[in-house]
């Protein structure tokens, strides 16, 4: 079970120095007995707390249910409070973070409190629109209403682990179905696992990961830098740039943002219910210059996960989160292929594929690509149209793998060489093309310096996101005319 945390204590153990300054007007007396008890249990006057503090260093607005005010539930009072301390994070320009623990709706007061969900929700949504942070941290428990509305919006959404999370609470199932809710489900860490969460904290860990959050949500990439030397575009072999990408010792993204980035927060799955091991998605600063990023793992998808309709959508809640934050979105191609299966026919991949692209291609946000091994098929596709294209040396792009073309070709895999030279595929053709804008080198083999290529690679998608600024769907469709 987790353990249960009142709002002061949490905000002493969550803000700097433990220390706030509250914005919530003296609640009137109460009316009832009920309310009387309430306030002498939880020593509050509502079921929410709000204010402003400092989460190292960075000033930040909350707000944080009292489970033991009734509950923590939502009445019209509740609402206000709530709804005025939104409003007032989005006309300071501060950053929200929620931290509900809560039944849901005050049943005593009826439908009239039912319906401040949606006001609350109109709130949030305003101070997402303003390109304003919201980060979640769901505490135990969170149900109901609450769960429901502004609990599941947040651009981060965090949970205490073994925390009980769920939209009919299990007491009022069993009531209604006359058996017990099955075991499991509703609990955090389940919840992570199937892409709704993403990330289970303790709270004395929630400053730091909320804190690296914000180091990249709040921030803007630098001034545009002085470009950096052109690399040697050589004609290396096309058959050979196809055998070193896909060597075991290659590095990937994770590679990537281990070696090359900072201030890296992996968020997981849609956020809808649906997670693909095969496609990253996280937030990190290369630099100076902070991003969301998109990545193919392709080593999750070469050990039994290939990229599928679940991993586009994910993808998606990227580009998405880019635009609304307006944060530039890095890509990163680096994949076999995408599954082949009737699982994924069924599940709409093509038409993900088609939804990527127009996502891309419109995005109000700078889009940045770096292609970074093996670049097949419509997985890569998705991901390959931005503002600005990088390629690794041994990247190389393809409508199917060489032995697949081979075969609708020449009947046989055993000229994929020969036919991937006659594509086109190899980085020096993309380049030459105008595919990609910008090689990143590697010396020679990016699987013989792994730590030393990423950096390389690092520093590229520092330096082509400082002034970057996006192009529009004209400047972006131009590069293939």
């Amino acid at each position: 079970m987790s353990e249960r945390v009142g709002a002061r204590e949490l905000l002493r153990r969550v803000l700097d120095e433990g220390a706030w300054t509250s914005w919530d007007e003296p609640a009137p007396e109460p009316a009832d007995a009920e309310l009387s008890a309430a306030r002498e249990r939880s020593g509050c006057d509502e079921a929410v707390l709000t204010g402003e503090g400092r989460l190292r260093g960075r000033r930040v607005a909350f707000v944080v249910s009292e489970f033991r005010f009734l509950a923590g539930s939502i009445g019209r009072a509740t609402a206000d409070r709530i709804v005025a301390a939104v409003e007032r994070a989005t006309a300071a320009g501060l950053p929200l973070l929620a931290a509900p623990s809560s039944g849901g709706t005050r049943m005593q007061e009826g439908t009239a409190a039912f319906v401040q969900m949606a006001r609350i929700t109109g709130a949030v949504m305003a101070h997402r629109a303003a390109g304003l942070p919201y980060l979640v941290y769901l505490r135990h428990p969170t149900t109901g209403g609450v769960f429901a509305s502004w609990g599941s919006l947040g651009h981060v959404t965090a949970a205490e682990p073994g925390a009980l999370i769920g939209f009919l609470g299990p007491r009022v199932y069993e009531g209604l179905h006359g058996e017990p809710f099955p075991p499991g489900v509703q609990v955090a860490e389940n919840l992570a696992a199937k892409g709704l969460l993403d990330a289970v904290v303790p709270i004395d860990d929630l400053a730091a990961i909320a804190s690296t959050a914000l180091a990249v949500l709040c921030e803007r990439p630098p001034d545009a830098r002085p470009d950096a030397p052109d690399a040697n575009v050589r004609d290396d072999g096309a058959w050979d740039s196809v055998e070193r990408s896909r060597r075991p010792g290659r590095p990937g993204v994770a590679d990537l943002l281990r070696h090359g980035a900072s201030d890296v927060t992996p968020l997981s799955g849609t956020g809808q219910g649906e997670a693909d091991p095969g496609l990253l998605l996280a937030l990190a600063r290369f630099g100076a210059a902070p991003c969301v990023l998109v990545g193919q793992d392709r080593r999750s998808q070469r050990a039994g996960h290939p990229l599928g309709p679940a991993g586009l959508r994910v993808a998606r809640r990227g580009m998405a989160l880019a635009a609304e934050l307006g944060l530039p979105l890095v890509t990163v191609v680096d994949t076999p292929g995408a599954v082949l299966s009737a699982e994924a026919e069924e599940g709409g991949l093509a038409g993900e594929i088609a939804r990527c692209l127009a996502d891309l291609i419109t995005l109000s946000a700078p889009t940045l690509c770096l292609l970074l091994g093996e670049g097949t098929g419509g997985a890569a596709l998705a991901l390959l149209p931005a503002d600005r294209v990088l390629v690794a040396r041994h990247g190389w792009l393809s409508p199917l793998p060489p032995e697949g073309a081979s075969v609708i070709v020449h009947r046989t895999p055993g000229r994929a060489a020969e036919l991937a030279a006659a594509q086109g595929v190899r980085s020096a053709d993309l380049l030459r093309a105008g595919t990609a804008d910008l090689l990143v080198d590697e010396l020679p083999d990016a699987a013989e310096e792994p730590a030393a290529f990423c950096r390389r690679a690092a520093a590229a998608i520092e330096r082509e996101l400082s002034g970057l600024v996006p192009g529009g769907p004209a400047a972006r469709q131009a590069r293939y005319r």
